[in-house]
């Protein structure tokens, strides 16, 4: 009469020979991984939701609530006022703008890092690193040194009647400035971890410098292509420090909404103030959301390059 097995008896095969061993019960790998008690994850997970509840949640509901509080009329009201307006129109032109530049600019420098060996590679990724240790404010300082009236360029500006600071032309600079290392810094690593096998193999087949681009490198950098865009336009929307500078504060013609929101809160009008931020709140959520699906791609994605230069 054959014997029940149980999850700890070994498996034999009709020789008698164990197949395998008894079966553990899985632990959980984070405990597994640090070995630490459960209280201590508890808490540390305990203190991390306080400090976002504290420091995130409350002060992004209040800007809703404060939008909202004098009525939905003071709202649009507010938001569709002709300042607010230009403001939302001029924080769009910069975006729509620099984007696209950045775009280009971090794929051409990944591409140079990731794919060649050449003499000045890692003074290139210092540059690249540069607004994030510079403050935006000498950023908007250095360019009015550059393009101001006073300036390098400002007397040749002045004659030939072109006008960069206190202009469009100067946001769009300090934000280019402030927002180019977001899609070079999210390209570089993966495409060091892909390597260059795959370009090199289209290479010897015949493919010309575009197909290879086309159908071999942006397949494969994608996402992490979309995520740096994401980044660099949720920065170029929020950027105040170096456009600040450049822009001159005037109102309804170089104001974006960062600028905007100063000014109306300066002069007490608080409901203006909260529905113009509110917008901008919002497009900070409609980033985190697309940042957390392109995020997970990203990461399998780098998890595959890893696993197939291992």
């Amino acid at each position: 009469m054959s014997r029940p097995i149980s999850p700890a008896t070994p498996l034999a095969d009709p020789a008698g020979a164990p197949l395998a061993g008894p079966r553990e019960p899985a632990r959980p790998l984070l405990a597994e991984a640090t070995g630490e008690p459960a209280w201590v994850r508890r808490t540390l997970i305990g203190v991390a939701l306080v400090f976002l509840t504290v420091f995130l949640f409350v002060p992004l509901v209040a800007v809703f609530i404060e939008a909202f509080k004098k009525g939905l009329d003071v709202y649009l009201a507010a938001i569709t006022d002709e300042d607010a307006v230009s403001a939302i129109k001029l924080t769009l032109i910069a975006a729509a703008i620099s984007v696209p530049l950045n775009l280009v600019f971090g794929v051409a420098a990944a591409w140079a890092i990731a794919k060649f060996d050449f003499r000045g590679k890692s003074l290139i990724l210092t540059l690249i690193d540069l607004p994030f240790s510079v403050s935006p404010v000498i950023a908007g300082l250095i360019f009015i040194l550059v393009f101001g009236l006073q300036g390098w360029l400002g007397e040749w500006l002045a004659a030939h009647d072109l006008k960069v600071i206190f202009a469009v032309p100067g946001i769009v600079l300090a934000t280019v400035f402030i927002t180019f290392p977001f899609v070079a810094r999210e390209l570089i690593p993966l495409m060091q971890a892909q390597g260059r096998e795959q370009e090199e193999a289209a290479t010897v087949l015949g493919a010309s410098g575009w197909q290879m681009f086309r159908r071999v490198t942006l397949p494969n950098i994608k996402w992490a292509l979309l995520y740096g865009v994401i980044l660099c336009n949720a920065r170029a929307m929020g950027e105040f420090g170096a456009v600040s500078v450049v822009s001159g504060h005037i109102r309804g013609q170089t104001n974006t909404m960062p600028l905007h929101i100063e000014i109306l809160y300066n002069e007490y009008q608080f409901a203006a103030a909260f529905a113009v931020a509110s917008l901008l709140a919002g497009l900070a959520l409609v980033t985190l959301v697309l940042k957390f699906i392109v995020e997970r791609r990203v990461h399998a994605q780098m998890r595959a390059a890893k696993e197939s230069s291992e």
